[in-house]
C-alpha cells in the first residue's frame, strides 16, 4: 500500500536523490557481474573494460561479450533493410496504424520548435549565431525484455527534423536466436530509419563511440537504457556528445480535493510499472483523496500483469505526501524536479500551479492530459530529465541536435575600438601574446 508522509518525513525517504547512476545496484547485479568477468567489480569498471575491449578489438569483442553476458551469438549487426519492411508488415494492422499517428504527432511538434538563425549588425559588423545540425546520430533503442518503440520514435524523429545526415539506431537482440523485436523494427520502419544494429547496452554505446568495422561511429548518442547503457554514456562523454543521463523513471502528481482519485492511482501505477526502482509520488493536502488514492490503488493493482514490479516500487519509492496546502505542495514538487510533474487540480487553480514549478522535464496539466498520452502519443518527446535534473536539463529536442556556431565579422572601424581594451585585459592576464596582438591592430 501506498504510504502517507508528512513533508518532514518525505524530505528523509522518497525524496532524497540518490548521488549518480552507480550508487543503486543489487546484489543479483554485482553476482552477475562476478559470474561474467570472473571476479568481483564494480558496474563501472565492469564497463569500462567493456568499453576498452570493444575499442580495441571491434566487432569481435562485441560478438564475444554478447554471447557471453546474454548467451546469443551474433552472426551480423546490421539489419537488413528488407527485414525492417517486412518486420512492419506482421505486426498487426491497428498496431501499424497507432505507431503512425504517434510518428505523426511526434514532428509535426518537433517541426514547430524554432531554430532560429540570427545576425545583427547594430553592433559594429556582423555579429550573430548560425544553427547547424550534427553530422551522425546514434539512437539507443532498449529492447530486451521489454521493447520500447516508442523510444525510438521519440528520439529518432526530432533529429530528422534537426536535418541530421546520418542517424543509426541499436538495440539489443531481444530473442536467443538474436533477432530483434518486430516492433522496434516497424518503428524503425515508420520513421524511415534505415540503418538498424544489433548490439545492447554499453557494447552498443562503445560502438557508436568509437566505430567498428560494421558499426558506424557517430557524434552524438542518445537514448535511455539500463544502468550499464548510463554508465556507458557517461564514460564516453567527450568522446561524442550525449542527450543526458538518465536514471530510473518517475513521477510527481500534484493533486486538490477535486481529482478523481481512480485516475490519481492509475496514473501512479502506471509509473510504478515501469521499474522496481521508479518513482511515482502523490502531493496533496486533502486526507480524503490521500485515503482513497490508498485503496484504489490496492484494489487496481490485483489486476495489472507487472503487480509485483509496482509492489516493489510504492513500497521503497512510492508514496503521498500529505502537505498543509496546495502552495506547499507545488513548491515541494518543483524542489523534487520529476521528471513528469501531474496537476489534478481544480481548472481555477491550474495557472497558480504552473507559475510555482519551475521545475519539471514535463508539465502535464489536467487529468484528462495525463503522463501516459506523453509516453506515446501527446508530441514532446518523452525522453526526459530525471533525478532533479530537470533543475537545469530539458526534454530531448530538435536543439540536441543542433550546435551553435558564433560569427565575429566586426568592421575595421569597430575592431581599431575593441583591440585597445583587449590588450588592457590581456595585460592584466598577463598573456603578452594576446596583447600584442590586439596593439597591432588598434589603427
Amino acid at each position: 500500500m501506498l504510504k502517507i508522509f508528512t513533508p518532514d518525513e518525505a524530505e528523509n525517504s522518497i525524496l532524497r536523490r540518490s548521488l549518480g547512476a552507480g550508487t543503486q545496484v543489487s546484489e543479483g547485479v554485482l553476482s552477475g557481474i562476478a559470474r561474467i568477468f570472473g571476479e568481483p567489480l564494480t558496474p563501472e569498471t565492469a564497463v569500462a573494460r567493456l568499453l576498452a575491449d570493444v575499442r580495441e578489438r571491434g566487432d569481435l569483442a562485441i560478438v564475444e561479450w554478447t554471447d557471453r553476458i546474454d548467451g546469443i551469438y551474433l552472426e551480423s549487426f546490421r539489419i537488413p533493410e528488407e527485414a525492417i519492411d517486412a518486420a512492419f508488415k506482421r505486426i498487426p494492422v491497428e498496431l501499424q496504424e497507432a505507431l503512425a499517428f504517434a510518428a505523426g504527432r511526434i514532428r509535426d511538434f518537433h517541426e514547430r520548435q524554432p531554430i532560429p538563425n540570427w545576425t545583427t549588425t547594430e553592433m559594429g559588423g556582423v555579429l550573430g549565431q548560425r544553427f547547424t545540425p550534427v553530422g551522425s546520430a546514434g539512437v539507443y533503442v532498449p529492447g530486451g525484455t521489454a521493447p520500447l518503440p516508442s523510444s525510438l520514435l521519440m528520439s529518432a524523429i526530432p533529429a530528422q527534423v534537426a536535418g541530421v545526415p546520418r542517424i543509426i539506431i541499436t538495440t539489443p537482440p531481444g530473442r536467443p536466436d538474436g533477432r530483434i523485436s518486430d516492433v522496434i523494427l516497424a518503428a524503425a520502419a515508420v520513421a524511415g530509419c534505415k540503418e538498424v544494429y544489433a548490439a545492447g547496452g554499453a557494447l552498443a554505446v562503445a560502438a557508436m563511440a568509437f566505430g567498428t568495422k560494421s558499426v558506424p561511429r557517430v557524434d552524438k548518442i542518445v537514448g535511455p537504457g539500463n544502468l550499464f547503457t548510463t554508465l556507458a554514456k557517461q564514460q564516453v562523454y567527450g568522446i561524442v556528445g550525449i542527450d543526458g543521463i538518465y536514471g530510473p523513471t518517475e513521477t510527481a502528481v500534484v493533486a486538490d480535493e477535486t481529482a478523481d482519485p481512480a485516475w490519481v492511482a492509475a496514473d501512479l501505477l502506471a509509473q510504478a510499472e515501469h521499474d522496481v526502482l521508479a518513482s511515482a509520488i502523490l502531493f496533496t493536502h486533502s486526507r480524503e483523496l490521500a485515503e482513497a488514492v490508498q485503496v484504489e490503488a490496492a484494489r487496481q493493482m490485483e489486476d495489472l500483469s507487472r503487480a509485483d514490479v509496482i509492489a516493489q516500487a510504492l513500497t521503497f519509492r512510492g508514496g503521498i505526501v500529505l502537505v498543509d496546502d496546495l502552495q506547499q505542495a507545488c513548491e515541494l514538487a518543483s524542489a523534487y524536479a520529476a521528471e513528469h510533474t501531474c496537476l489534478a487540480v481544480h481548472a481555477d487553480l491550474q495557472q497558480t500551479c504552473k507559475d510555482v514549478i519551475a521545475n519539471a522535464g514535463g508539465l502535464f496539466i489536467g487529468e484528462r492530459s495525463f503522463e501516459v498520452l506523453g509516453d506515446y502519443v501527446a508530441g514532446p518527446s518523452h525522453t526526459m530529465p530525471t533525478g532533479g535534473t530537470a533543475r537545469f536539463a530539458s526534454p530531448l529536442n530538435v536543439l540536441d541536435f543542433m550546435k551553435i556556431t558564433s560569427i565575429i565579422e566586426l568592421d575595421d572601424k569597430t575592431s581599431a575600438q575593441l583591440s585597445p581594451i583587449a590588450a588592457r585585459i590581456a595585460a592584466a592576464e598577463q598573456l603578452t601574446a594576446h596583447q600584442n596582438a590586439a596593439m597591432m591592430r588598434m589603427e
